[in-house]
């Protein structure tokens, strides 16, 4: 339930995209008439209003997200906290000069931030954060730790590039196929990974037994 409950937001901004696009001149009018002091000119074209829409709906629904934990009196965790943030800057960018580049680039920061966070963490600080997060759940040989932390360091830093490339290589001016990739495909490889992570957790754990 917590996979569906963090994939609401992505799922929103993949939905406020289509519909927008299937709408576009209808989506270039609600801007231009009701949110022009957001955009920078006060006006967007339609071809700029769905990726404008699709962003603002993927902030406000992270909002949403973290004040339902609020009302139900649980912690909000780092990475939520982040994604805010993030969404707010570079969301706020991408609505403001209506230049989706900003949100296409937020993604693959989120990755970096992500893997140097993990790397920083065990090369200067000597704590591995994967062990730190997931030790109250399952025990595991060090040697396994360090390499679970590695493999995330890897993924996080291949799924940055990845984005970028589709984003500003493959897909470049192809906004529809790169947000159907981050709503779909960047899932489906992170969904890949983590079953064949534990898969591979697995045989440990039960060598641990």
């Amino acid at each position: 339930m917590k996979f569906l409950f963090d994939l609401i937001p992505l799922i929103l901004f993949f939905a406020a995209y289509k519909l927008s696009g299937w709408n576009a001149e209808a989506a270039q009018h609600f801007i231009n008439t009701y949110l022009s002091g957001m955009v920078s000119g006060g006006s967007v074209t339609a071809e700029q209003a769905p990726i404008v829409i699709a962003t603002l709906v993927g902030i406000l629904a992270t909002m949403a997200q973290i004040a339902y934990i609020k009302l139900q009196r649980r912690k909000v965790d780092f990475v939520l906290w982040f994604s805010l943030a993030m969404f707010v800057f570079f969301g706020g960018l991408t609505i403001y000069l209506h230049d989706e580049d900003f949100i296409k680039w937020k993604l693959s920061i989120v990755y970096w931030f992500f893997a140097s966070g993990l790397l920083v963490s065990d090369l200067v600080f000597k704590k591995n954060l994967m062990r730190k997060s997931m030790e109250e759940i399952v025990q595991l040989p060090e040697q396994i730790w360090s390499r679970l932390n590695l493999a995330w360091i890897c993924f996080f830093t291949a799924m940055g590039f990845l984005n970028w490339y589709l984003a500003f290589v493959l897909f470049k001016g192809d906004t529809s196929a790169w947000v159907s990739f981050k709503a779909f495909g960047s899932t489906a490889i992170m969904f890949v990974f983590i079953v064949a992570q534990t898969i591979y957790l697995s045989r440990h754990m039960k060598d641990q037994a």
